[in-house]
């Protein structure tokens, strides 16, 4: 079983093209095609209703904490008990990020990517990261991107330039009570964020109490004109007392006073435009930060949830269509190891999916897909070897599970041997 450092889990292919890329494969016969689209189906049924529960979960974790309610609390939580319940949505949704297979950024991680220098689309921006209570970040896709932009020392002439970007990121956050000013800052509140291809080093651009800094260069072109100007108007105002004593002097001193002054105002002129340009570039930051939020925003709070929880159910279907059907469809009559299955599904997408002329690599979680096989009873292990059971057998386990949700009828009922 290959370990890979540049693959993630991620399969990113629709659920129902997967399904029909399977159904197609030149070594299905026509007769087994509708078959297999029925076990595709039971499989989708099955996970949906499950993950279903899941979403009713995690919505009661989430409603004390959620900023866009709009229903009625009819019984207010103790504050001992939000503490308890808030703790409970940051485990749940932990755990969901990780089965819809997003990498979480420790501490360290983030910490660097705020320290990265600003992307061409940004200014220099600063975080107190001790101002959150909870901060969770979590990523997926680490993909080069692409931007354009236009820069004086080339005649703003447009420039194709490449940077690292996450394809998603997902924040869920909570702020300290009194740490940010900001009287409109809702600390009560437990916020969830997705949005797509971000930038590294835009990390910060995206978390709440960012505060833009001035560069070196920014501070030099404002502070040192501002100070070279004061100190002349200051030097004028002395010459100007020691030469009132004669008019010849009075006369020398007049131009010079007349002389510096200008130079004083000169450069204080420019250190004010040093300073307008800066809040002229700010502006336009701030108007590039929202264009860029409005277009890279793609759920916020509950919707985060009802989100991640269908890319969850996806991935999941995804993983078992797969390991089922390489199993079913290619394994000997003695199955396959993990290591055997792992490697054969890899293969096997590299070589029937080609994505803008190059092969789909993905580092295929078999354990987690091994597992659901098992727990649906579609698989037979033996040793360390697993063998799937026919597709007939399969659609049987799996409409047993369907139908048993609800044991209203039929509770004599057994379930049906796997054979």
């Amino acid at each position: 079983m290959a370990e890979y450092t540049d693959r993630e889990h991620y399969i990113p292919l629709r659920k129902n093209d997967l399904g029909e890329l399977l159904v197609k494969d030149k070594q299905v016969r026509f007769e087994e095609r509708e078959p297999l689209r029925q076990f595709f189906r039971l499989v989708s049924s099955v996970f949906h209703f499950e993950y279903l529960q899941q979403l009713e979960d995690l919505k009661n974790a989430y409603a004390p904490f959620d900023p866009d309610s709009e229903t009625l609390v009819l019984k207010p939580l103790a504050p001992e008990d939000r503490q308890v319940r808030m703790g409970e949505v940051f485990d749940k949704f932990v755990g969901l990020m990780e089965r819809a297979n997003f990498k979480r950024l420790t501490r360290q991680e983030i910490e660097k990517f705020l320290e990265e220098v600003p992307t061409d689309w940004g200014l220099d921006t600063w975080v107190d990261l001790n101002s959150f209570e909870r901060l969770e970040v979590f990523a997926r896709g680490d993909v080069m991107g692409v931007r354009t932009r236009r820069v004086w020392w080339k005649f703003w002439r447009k420039e194709t330039i490449k940077l690292p970007v996450f394809s998603r990121l997902v924040m869920l956050l909570k702020i300290k009570k009194g740490y940010l000013k900001d009287p409109d800052v809702n600390t009560d509140s437990v916020f969830l964020k997705v949005f797509k291809d971000v930038p590294k080093a835009d990390l910060d651009m995206l978390l709440p109490g960012a505060r833009v800094r001035l560069s070196k260069m920014d501070r030099g072109m404002i502070v040192y004109p501002l100070l070279t100007g004061l100190g002349l108007m200051g030097y004028s105002i002395v010459q100007s007392i020691r030469h009132v004593d004669t008019v010849l002097t009075d006369v020398m001193g007049a131009a010079g006073a007349v002389m510096t002054w200008s130079a004083a105002g000169a450069v204080g002129g420019y250190g004010y435009k040093s300073y307008h340009s800066w809040q002229t570039k700010k502006q336009s930051y701030n108007f590039r930060l929202t264009r860029s939020l409005y277009y890279q925003t793609l759920d916020s709070n509950t919707g985060v949830l009802v989100r991640i929880l269908d890319e969850a159910e996806e991935q999941e279907c995804r993983e078992v269509f797969l390991a089922y059907f390489c199993l079913w469809k290619f394994a000997p009559e003695q199955g396959w190891t993990q290591e055997m299955l792992d490697d054969y599904v890899e293969n096997y997408l590299e070589g029937a999916v080609v994505v803008k002329g190059k092969p789909l690599k993905v580092d295929f979680e078999i354990g987690d897909a091994l597992e659901k096989l098992e727990r649906l009873n579609i698989v037979k292990k033996s040793g360390d070897r697993y063998r799937a059971v026919s597709l007939d057998k399969a659609l049987e386990m799996l409409d047993y599970r369907w139908d048993n949700y609800f044991k209203y009828n039929n509770p004599e009922y057994e379930a049906p041997p796997v054979a």
